[in-house]
């Protein structure tokens, strides 16, 4: 009966041993079950990612006949390329907009030129020295000693002996050379702005042609005593200004 008791003891006592080992073991199956899926799981996740990557690389390489690498230096080439276009459309605005400034700088300048040009004042010189004998008379009368009554007169009598030098009064053009039937041998210059001056009573005009272009103070001809709306006159040049064609007083703009 003892002896049955001791081996009663020694199987209970075995059999607790093997279940705690058993279960140990199924614990550790059971965790080693848990991680292996994950890690797999993220091994798997990085294969496909990888072959993924792989694929589109040796799928656009196929396409155009490439290798991988050449696919890649092109990608390099393309946007070296795009930011070397970008940089010199930049340029190409800045220097656009400098040169636009420059010119607009050059035409503002030519036209403040232009304007000073415009307001140029004509100064008129004497056409010869003397006094004022006759003065100017438009809207009032003179006596006339030739005529020997009242009557206007559109300019001034310059005192001045015959065969005195005349000279033009400011550059211009030779408009025409005639004998006028009351002032007699004439000169007339255009000049600018409208104006004109009309030289009369010379004794001869042999010094210029019509059409020629003179200059302040050229010689045009000299006094003589062909007018003969004022032959009873003292030896003088008869001498006009025109501004569009309309006389006026040579005094405004000579002073004698």
């Amino acid at each position: 009966m003892r002896e049955y008791r001791k081996v009663s003891k020694g199987v209970i006592f075995a059999i607790v041993i093997a279940v705690i080992v058993i279960g140990v073991s199924l614990i550790s199956l059971f965790s080693l079950g848990k991680e292996e899926p994950e890690s797999g799981g993220k091994q798997l996740a990085g294969s496909v990612n990888y072959l993924e990557e792989s694929n589109s690389i040796e799928e656009a390489s196929t396409s155009s006949d490439k290798t991988v690498n050449e696919v890649k230096e092109n990608k390099i080439a393309l946007n070296t390329e795009n930011f070397v276009n970008s940089q010199n459309t930049t340029t190409n605005q800045k220097q656009t907009n400098t040169t636009s400034k420059k010119t607009n700088t050059t035409t503002s300048a030519s036209k403040q030129a232009t304007k000073k040009e415009e307001k140029k004042e004509i100064k008129f010189e004497k056409p010869v020295e003397g006094e004022i004998i006759k003065e100017f008379a438009k809207d009032n009368l003179v006596f006339s000693n030739t005529l020997n009554e009242w009557t206007t007169h559109v300019g001034i009598d310059i005192k001045a002996a015959k065969t005195t030098v005349v000279k033009a009064s400011y550059e211009g053009t030779v408009e025409s050379i005639k004998n006028d039937p009351r002032y007699g041998l004439t000169v007339i210059i255009e000049h600018d702005d409208g104006y004109k001056t009309v030289y009369s009573n010379l004794l001869t005009s042999e010094f210029v042609v019509e059409g020629e272009r003179v200059t302040t103070g050229q010689t045009i001809g000299t006094v003589g005593n062909t007018a003969t709306f004022e032959v009873a006159d003292e030896s003088h040049l008869h001498f006009e200004i025109l501004k569009d064609n309309v006389q006026v007083d040579p005094t405004i703009y000579i002073k004698y």
